[in-house]
């Protein structure tokens, strides 16, 4: 399946999680249910990616953790947050660069409108 095809499912998935369980819950509230939203599709999941990086050739084991990765191809940052800031942007492009993956999905499910709070970041590889 190709990134768009899977973008258009999890954007689906993250509606339909955001009309069952509206905003203002925690973030670990929504990484939940779109996880089991996205299985419901039929699509591949993991959790809480290592994401490991390279430094002057050195392998670096971080902390940094991709909140939901679909199909080996799509990482979604997950936010529930009052504003999205600049730096959760740069936070998914940074995970794409380092990952070599093209594709992100930053959501904010802190929003009175979910439609406008769903962000495609691509990697320009």
């Amino acid at each position: 399946m190709h990134e768009n095809e899977i973008s258009y499912l999890i954007r689906k998935a993250i509606f339909q999680v955001y009309n069952n369980l509206g905003p203002g819950l925690l973030e670990s509230v929504y990484c939940k249910a779109l996880a089991d939203e996205l299985k419901s599709l039929g699509l591949q999941i993991k959790h809480e990616v290592s994401l490991p990086y390279y430094y002057k050739n050195n392998s670096m084991h971080s902390g940094f953790r991709i909140d939901i990765l679909v199909e080996e191809k799509v990482i979604i940052e997950v936010k529930s947050v009052k504003l999205i800031a600049e730096i959760h942007h740069k936070q998914v492009l940074t995970y794409l660069r380092l990952s070599g993956l093209k594709l992100g999905l930053l959501v904010n499910f802190n929003s009175s409108n979910i439609s406008k709070s769903i962000f495609r970041k691509v990697n320009n590889l």
